[in-house]
């Protein structure tokens, strides 16, 4: 079976695939899956220019708006196109998981698992200049990565970004507008003796480069922080102005009823082993890499709990109505279907959503309902796996 594979796998790996219910012919396809790039909103008449400069034509996706796909072989990276700003990359499929959420202009939309940051941005492509966009993810030096991204793209206005575990974070949107702080502060004669937050900057503190300095010298320490830490937020997405102890205060479940986010994406962390370029990596990471990050059952365990955990927590912060599109890159029934009916046999209030964006989507029903999978022989992209939620009045 592995003679046929363009890549070659290792029997341990073609041994979980098969104790999965995996074909392990969809990595001979990894050759035909192209690589994927959005363009901003409002840059389509660079077409031509970003075609001349990567040397290929760019085929337009027209399933997914704003999507092209380009040669797997081309790099972007050292393009004009991509470090001014105009091009990213982000597979198709991770797009469908964006486009699932049904961003409406106004939304207050939560990425609980925010890193590497292609779909934080085009979250707030989606939301333009309204609402506002809160990411989380528990690993800092991931979301700073992210930060980078919104930085460089101009996306940042409406953004907040929180270094916390996902499972347990509870802090709801901020649903007062910044520019009525800004007057407040204004017209404040105190103006000095107020804690609040001023403009961001990304100059640290004598104090914070001291404390930084400190961590990187104990780094055999391990500890982990429970207190969310924010890391960057925009002009408009409405923490300046605003109290240290207000904007830490955690919501309850009947405040995230009324006052929690319209829109919670959860893009969990899993096994990856439905991302082909992920896979790929292991051959140069090695194969025991592979064993200890991928196939080895106890992690496979704590990653279904884990899962469990950040949908539950993005449920409960989810206002009544509201939609959460749960998606991971595994192709595992164990770490999708399975996760699925869990959650809804403990979640009474949630719902699965028929995800009406999909009619015309190259992609296949899923093993329950209303939820699709992405694979690379159906759809040319990486392998996906999404389900929708919408929360009902209890």
């Amino acid at each position: 079976m592995d003679g046929d594979l363009s890549m070659p796998l290792p029997k341990a790996f073609l041994d979980f695939l098969e104790e999965n219910g995996l074909d392990a012919s969809i990595y001979a396809a990894r050759d035909s899956i192209p690589r994927y790039i959005r363009i901003k909103p409002g840059g389509e008449s660079q077409i031509p220019e970003v075609e001349m400069e990567i040397k290929c034509k760019l085929e337009n996706i027209v399933w997914l708006p704003g999507f092209f796909a380009i040669p797997a072989h081309i790099q972007i990276a050292s393009s004009k196109a991509y470090q001014e700003g105009k091009i990213y990359g982000i597979d198709a499929a991770s797009g469908a998981a964006v486009m699932s959420l049904d961003i409406s202009p106004g939304d207050h939309v939560l990425d609980l698992c925010a890193a590497p940051g292609a779909k934080l941005c085009m979250l707030s492509d989606l939301l333009g200049n309204s609402g506002s966009l809160t990411g989380v993810d528990v690993a800092k030096h991931r979301l700073a990565a992210c930060r980078s991204m919104l930085q460089k793209y101009s996306l940042g206005d409406r953004c907040r970004l929180f270094v916390a575990d996902g499972s347990t974070f509870s802090l709801l949107p901020l649903r007062v507008h910044t520019d009525s702080r800004l007057e407040m502060l204004r017209n404040d004669m105190c103006e000095e003796k107020i804690d609040v937050f001023r403009e961001w900057t990304s100059r640290r503190s004598w104090k914070e480069r001291k404390m930084a300095a400190k961590a990187r010298n104990n780094l055999h320490v391990i500890s982990v922080n429970t207190e969310p830490e924010l890391i960057f937020y925009g002009q408009q997405s409405g923490v300046i102005g605003l109290s240290k102890s207000k904007l830490f205060e955690s919501g309850c479940s009947s405040e995230a009823s009324k006052l929690g986010y319209d829109k919670v994406l959860i893009d969990a962390e899993c096994t990856h082993d439905g991302s082909f370029r992920h896979i790929e990596k292991f051959e140069h990471w090695g194969w025991a890499t592979l064993q200890r990050r991928v196939l080895d059952a106890k992690r496979t365990d704590s990653l279904t709990h884990l899962q469990l955990k950040l949908l539950t927590n993005g449920f409960k912060l989810l206002k009544t109505g509201g939609s959460l599109v749960y998606s991971t890159c595994s192709l595992t029934v164990a770490q999708n279907e399975d996760v699925v009916d869990q959650f809804l046999s403990e979640n009474p209030s949630a719902e699965l959503q028929e995800i009406n964006a999909a009619k015309n989507w190259p992609c296949r029903s899923g093993g329950i309902p209303k939820t699709l999978r992405f694979d690379p022989l159906v759809s040319r992209t990486s392998g996906l796996f999404i389900a929708k939620f919408v929360k009902l009045s209890t």
